[in-house]
C-alpha cells in the first residue's frame, strides 16, 4: 500500500503564490510517475501536471508557464509550485502516484483563490 498525504493548500489572492507538497509513504516504487490534478465544484477531475521518475514534465494548457512540479526521489515526494494564481484555479487539488501495477491519490487539499 501506499499513502499520499498533501500539504501547503490555502486561500491567497489572484497574482499570488502557493507551493503543495505531497509526501508519499509505503511500498513505494523508484519508478513511477508522480502528478497533480484538480476537481473544481461542479466539474470533472482534470489532470494538473505529471513529471516522471526520470524528470520529464508535462503540463496542462491551462497551467503551462504559471505551475510548476517537480520531486525529491528521495524523499519520496513531489512539488508544485503555483504562481500568478486566478480565481479558475480554486479547486481540490490532488496528488497521484502511478506505474505498472499500482494507482494511488491522495486525500486531497484545498486551494481557493479571491479576486
Amino acid at each position: 500500500q501506499v499513502q499520499l498525504v498533501e500539504s501547503g493548500g490555502g486561500l491567497v489572492q489572484a497574482g499570488g503564490s502557493l507551493r503543495l507538497s505531497c509526501a508519499a509513504s509505503g511500498s513505494i516504487f523508484s519508478i513511477n510517475t508522480m502528478g497533480w490534478y484538480r476537481q473544481a465544484p461542479g466539474k470533472l477531475r482534470e489532470w494538473v501536471a505529471t513529471i516522471t521518475s526520470g524528470g520529464p514534465t508535462n503540463y496542462a494548457d491551462s497551467v503551462k508557464g504559471r505551475f510548476t512540479i517537480s520531486r525529491d526521489n528521495a524523499k519520496n515526494t513531489v512539488y508544485l509550485q503555483m504562481n500568478s494564481l486566478k480565481p479558475e484555479d480554486t479547486a481540490v487539488y490532488y496528488c497521484r502516484v502511478k506505474r505498472p501495477g499500482y494507482d494511488f491519490w491522495g486525500q486531497g487539499t484545498q486551494v481557493t483563490v479571491s479576486s
